[in-house]
C-alpha cells in the first residue's frame, strides 16, 4: 500500500468522475481500485466483459479501464460492443493488458480504444491517463448529442428539438408543448450519495420518462438534476393527461440508488408552444412553472401563465438577501477558526516571550503538563479497548415477560422524505413477541405526497402509527409529544434513517428486565460505500459503539444514551423528557437521570444500522453540532454530577473526565506547538533543539501507539460484514493519523467559540431535501 501510496501522491485530485475497471484477476482490480479511489474518483469493477455489460445496463461511467485477456468476453470484444452502441460509444476506453506487442496495440487502438497501457505499469502513470482523459475526453460533453449517463439527447441537442418543433408548429398550427422534470429530493440527495447512486437515479428516470410515450415525444437532460420532454402535436388535455400520468408513475416507483430504495417527490412545470415565442422563452417559461411546482410539492403539473412570472419575481425579491449580510455569514467560521488559532496557539507564544523577557520560563512545566494529558489520554484509550473485550450479555430469558413495547422515529419529513418509507417497513419487519407499536413522530411545514403512502401503510398495519406534530421545530418536541401516543412499557428511540436488527426489541428488554432502566445499542453505518468520508465514519462508529461506549462504561461504572437506537423505561422518559434547548438533548437526558442514580447499560450487540455523512462539508456541520451539544451538555452538567448523592466516587470521576477532561484536551493536544516555537525562538532555530529527550522520544513512541490499538480494537469488535472490510481500517488509521485526529479537536475548538458567541444553528445531517432544526 506505501507504494501506491507513493506513485498516488502527485496525482491526486477531487473527485472528478465514475471509472469502470474490468479486470478478471482480483489482485490487479484490488490495486488498481485503491490508487483510483485515492485519487478521488469512484471505481466500479468487473470480472470479464460481459460483467461489464451488465453494469453498463444500469450506469454509464466517465471512463472505462479494461483489461484484454479475459474469460467469457475480452476486452476487444468489450471494446467492439460499446463501439456499436450509441449511449456507449462516445466513453474513453484505456486497455490495460500484459500484451504488448505492437500489433495487439493497433488492433485495440483499431477497435476504438483511446488509451493503451502495457503491465507492469506504475499507478502514477495509470492515475494520470486517467485523469487526463476524463478532463479532455475523445468528445467534449457538451458536444454529444446524447447524455452519456442515461442516454437521452443532451441540453443542446434537445434544445435544438424544441427549436424545430416549435417552428414547425407556427407554420402548421398545430399543438405542442415542452416539460421540465426535476425530483425534489435529488439535489439534496448528493450530499450523501455517491456519484454512482445518482446515475443510477438518473437512468431510472431516463426509462420512466419514455415508457408509455407518444413516438413523437423526445427526451433530454438538462443539466444533473433536470430532465425534460417534448411532446409535439399533443393537445392541451392530452398533454395534462400525459404528466400526470408521469407524476404518479415516479411516485410510485421505488428507486434503487446502491443498496437503498428511495422514494422520490416529481415536480413537473411545462409550457405551451405560442406563435412567436422563441425556444430561449419557452425554456425560460418552463422553469418558471417548474419553480412554482416545486413550492406546492402537491403532484400537480404547473402549466404555465403570466401571472407566474410576478410570483416568481415577487419570492426572488423576499428572500434576496444585502450583501453584507451574507459576506459577514461567509467570514464568521474562517474567524472563528482563525480565533481559536489565536487563542491557543499565539497567546501562548506570546505569554512565554513575555515572561522571558522578564526572567521567567514556565514552558518546563508546560511541557510536562502536555505530556502528562497526552499520556493519561492515551492509557485511558488503551484500557476502555481492552475493558471492552469482555463483552457482557443480558440474560437469556428476561426476567419477566415480554411487555407491549414502542418505538418512536422522530423525522423532519421534508429532510427525510426519500427514505422514511423504507425506514418504516423495515421496523415493521422487527420480530417481537409481544405488541409493538410504531410511530413516526414528524413535523413538516406543508402536505408532502408521501404522507399520502405513510397513511396507506397505517390502513395495511394497525402497528403502525403516522402522528404529525404541528408547530414542531425539533426532535425534541416530536419524541415529546410522541409520548401521549406510547402504549409500551418500553418504549426505542430513533431517527428516520435507523434499521434496527429483527431482534432488537427482544434484547433490550432483557437488559431493561435485568435492573437497568436505559440501554444504548451499537450503530452501525450502513452506507459505508457511498464516499471516503462515510467508510472514516463507519469505521469510527465501530471505534465508538464497539469499544468506547462499552469500556467506558465498565471503567467508569455507567452507560451513556447516544441519541438513537437507545431503548427506555417509558414511565422514566415521560418523567425526563427531552429539552428543545440544548442540541445534543438525548445527551442531557441521559445525564439528568444518571445523576438522578439510574442505570444505562452500554450493548455493541444491540444493533441498528443508519446512514452516515458522505461529504466534507456535512460531516463537519453534524460534528459541529455533536461538539458544541457536548460542550452544553459539560457545562450544566459537571457540577451537578460532582455533587449528585447518587453516584459513587468512581462515577464522578469518570463523568469529570467525560465531561470536563473532554473539553480542555483539544486545546492541550497542540500545546506542544507554542512550547517548541518558543524554544526554538530562544535557541536560534529547530535545529538548535535538542530532539532526543527521554521523555519526549518516549512520550511520542506511546501516544503513536494510541491509533493503531483503537483501529486494532474496533477491527476485532466490529460487526462481521464490517471486518471483512480490512482495508476500511487500514484507511481509517491513515486519515486519523494524518488529519482526522485533529480534524475533530479543531471543531471542539470552534464548538466552544461558538458557544461562547452564543451562535446555536442547528443544520442537518443531510438525508433528502431541507435544512431543519432536526436531527
Amino acid at each position: 500500500m506505501s507504494a501506491i501510496d507513493t506513485q498516488v501522491r502527485a496525482v491526486t485530485t477531487t473527485r472528478t468522475g465514475l471509472v469502470l475497471l474490468v479486470d478478471d484477476e482480483d489482485q490487479i482490480r484490488k490495486l488498481v481500485s485503491i490508487a483510483l479511489r485515492r485519487a478521488g474518483y469512484e471505481v466500479m469493477l468487473a470480472v470479464d466483459g460481459l460483467d461489464a455489460l451488465a453494469q453498463l445496463a444500469e450506469i454509464t461511467p466517465d471512463l472505462i479501464v479494461s483489461d484484454v485477456m479475459m474469460p467469457n468476453l475480452d476486452g476487444f470484444g468489450l471494446l467492439a460492443r460499446l463501439r456499436e452502441n450509441a449511449i456507449t460509444r462516445t466513453i474513453p476506453v484505456i486497455m490495460l493488458t500484459a500484451r504488448g506487442a505492437t500489433e495487439d496495440i493497433v488492433a485495440g487502438l483499431g477497435l476504438g480504444a483511446d488509451d493503451y497501457l502495457a503491465k507492469p505499469f506504475q499507478m502514477s502513470e495509470l492515475v494520470a491517463r486517467v485523469q487526463a482523459k476524463i478532463a479532455r475526453p475523445p468528445v467534449p460533453s457538451d458536444l454529444l448529442p446524447h447524455d452519456r449517463q442515461t442516454g437521452l439527447l443532451s441540453e443542446r441537442v434537445f434544445w435544438q428539438e424544441v427549436e424545430r418543433e416549435s417552428t414547425r408548429a407556427e407554420r402548421s398550427g398545430r399543438p405542442g408543448s415542452v416539460a421540465v422534470v426535476q425530483l425534489n429530493e435529488l439535489a439534496q440527495l448528493r450530499d450523501r450519495l455517491a456519484q454512482r447512486s445518482v446515475a443510477q437515479i438518473a437512468k431510472q428516470i431516463a426509462q420512466l420518462l419514455s415508457r408509455d410515450g407518444s413516438p413523437l415525444e423526445v427526451y433530454g437532460r438538462l443539466d444533473d438534476d433536470q430532465f425534460a420532454v417534448l411532446m409535439p402535436d399533443s393537445e392541451v388535455a392530452e398533454t395534462r393527461q400525459r404528466l400526470e400520468t408521469l407524476t404518479q408513475r415516479i411516485v410510485r416507483h421505488v428507486f434503487q440508488a446502491g443498496e437503498e430504495r428511495l422514494r422520490l417527490t416529481p415536480i413537473i412545470g411545462y409550457t405551451l408552444f405560442s406563435p412567436g415565442v422563441p425556444v430561449d422563452t419557452l425554456g425560460a417559461q418552463a422553469s418558471t412553472a417548474l419553480s412554482i411546482a416545486a413550492s406546492h410539492l402537491d403532484l400537480e403539473p404547473q402549466q404555465y401563465t403570466p401571472a407566474m412570472d410576478r410570483a416568481v419575481a415577487q419570492r426572488q425579491a423576499a428572500a434576496r438577501v444585502p450583501w453584507w449580510p451574507r459576506a459577514r455569514e461567509r467570514l464568521r467560521l474562517p474567524f472563528q477558526i482563525a480565533l481559536t488559532l489565536m487563542i491557543g496557539l499565539v497567546l501562548p507564544f506570546l505569554l512565554y516571550a513575555g515572561l522571558d523577557a522578564v526572567g521567567l520560563d514556565i514552558t518546563p512545566a508546560m511541557y510536562l503538563v502536555v505530556v502528562v494529558a497526552l499520556l493519561l489520554t492515551g492509557c485511558l484509550i488503551w484500557v476502555e479497548g481492552f475493558r471492552a473485550l469482555r463483552v457482557i450479555d443480558p440474560p437469556q430469558d428476561p426476567a419477566t415477560p415480554y411487555p407491549p413495547a414502542s418505538a418512536i422515529i422522530a423525522a423532519y419529513l421534508p429532510n427525510e422524505a426519500a427514505t422514511v418509507v423504507e425506514t418504516v417497513e423495515a421496523f415493521l419487519r422487527i420480530e417481537y413477541p409481544a405488541p409493538l407499536q410504531i410511530i413516526l413522530a414528524y413535523n413538516t411545514p406543508r402536505p408532502l405526497p408521501v404522507e399520502g403512502t405513510l397513511r396507506e401503510i397505517a390502513q395495511r398495519d394497525p402497528r403502525f402509527v403516522p402522528f404529525r406534530v404541528e408547530g414542531s421545530t425539533s426532535k425534541a418536541q416530536n419524541v415529546n409529544a410522541a409520548l401521549a401516543e406510547v402504549t409500551g412499557e418500553f418504549v426505542g428511540v430513533f431517527d428516520a434513517d435507523h434499521q434496527p436488527d429483527p431482534d432488537s426489541y427482544s434484547r433490550a428488554w432483557r437488559w431493561l428486565s435485568d435492573g437497568y432502566d436505559v440501554v444504548q445499542g451499537h450503530c452501525v453505518v450502513r452506507n459505508g460505500d457511498e464516499s471516503w468520508v462515510a467508510r472514516l465514519i463507519a469505521v469510527e462508529f465501530e471505534a465508538i459503539y464497539a469499544v468506547a461506549h462499552p469500556g467506558r462504561a465498565r471503567l467508569h461504572g455507567f452507560g451513556i444514551f447516544g441519541g438513537s437506537n437507545g431503548y427506555w423505561k417509558t414511565d422514566l422518559l415521560r418523567q425526563t423528557r427531552m429539552h428543545g434547548f440544548m442540541l445534543t438533548e438525548d445527551i442531557d437526558s441521559s445525564l439528568r437521570v444518571t445523576e438522578a442514580g439510574h442505570r444505562i447499560a452500554s450493548d455493541p450487540h444491540l444493533l441498528s444500522r443508519e446512514l452516515a455523512p458522505v461529504t466534507v462539508k456535512a460531516l463537519w456541520n453534524q460534528r459541529m453540532r455533536w461538539a458544541q451539544g457536548w460542550f452544553q451538555v459539560s457545562m450544566k452538567h459537571v457540577g451537578r454530577a460532582l455533587r449528585s448523592p447518587h453516584l459513587t466516587a468512581r462515577q464522578k470521576l469518570g463523568l469529570l473526565h467525560l465531561l470536563g477532561w473532554r473539553e480542555i484536551y483539544p486545546w492541550l493536544a497542540f500545546q506542544m506547538i507554542p512550547i517548541v516555537a518558543y524554544w526554538a525562538w530562544r535557541a536560534g532555530g529547530l535545529d538548535k533543539i535538542d530532539w532526543f529527550v527521554p521523555i519526549f522520544i518516549l512520550t511520542s513512541l506511546f501516544t503513536l501507539t494510541v491509533g493503531p490499538g483503537q483501529t486494532l480494537f474496533a477491527y476485532w469488535l466490529a460487526v462481521p460484514e464490517l471486518r471483512q472490510r480490512r482495508n476500511w481500517f487500514w484507511f481509517y488509521l491513515l486519515m486519523a493519523s494524518l488529519f482526522y485526529t485533529e480534524f475533530k479537536n479543531m471543531i471542539a475548538r470552534v464548538a466552544q467559540v461558538k458557544e461562547a458567541m452564543h451562535e446555536r444553528q442547528w443544520k442537518v445531517t443531510p438525508r433528502a431535501t431541507t435544512p431543519q432544526r432536526q436531527a
